[in-house]
């Protein structure tokens, strides 16, 4: 189901509650929102769909990946970049590493351990900030 885009941002400033079992369908519904916003969106965090849990999903060259709780564990090469969202106004800037390693569930709940480079860590970086409560 297509969600509207939260843009509340003290709703979006709170940390997100780790995700269970309970939370799968919540996944499906980021795909589809995802989706809808193509055209100007590569990523997004559940709360930006009004839902407090870390979930995330984003563009991994040309699929959509989701990850459940996700953490980064590792990080190099850090940078300057300037971003937008499509939950607030306008851009910011952000320190982000051009190389992550991040640890997440899969939609199967196992932990994974991945390393993700270039504008992919870019977007992930940005999404767990929203799991974090980081306005971006």
């Amino acid at each position: 189901m297509i969600r509207p885009i939260m843009k509340d941002p003290i709703f979006l400033a709170q940390k997100s509650a780790a995700a269970t079992a309970a939370d799968l369908p919540v996944a499906q519904d980021l795909r589809d929102t995802l989706a809808a916003h193509r055209d100007g969106c590569v990523g997004m965090a559940a709360n930006m769909i009004g839902v407090a849990k870390r979930i995330i999903i984003f563009d991994d060259n040309g699929s959509a990946t989701v990850m459940f709780n996700p953490e980064i564990v590792k990080c190099s090469g850090a940078y300057e970049a300037e971003e937008g969202c499509l939950s607030l106004t306008g851009t910011r800037k952000a320190k982000r590493y051009r190389s992550i390693k991040v640890q997440y569930q899969n939609e199967q709940l196992q932990t994974r351990l991945k390393t993700y480079t270039g504008w992919t860590a870019q977007i992930i970086q940005h999404e767990i900030d929203h799991c974090n409560g980081i306005l971006i």
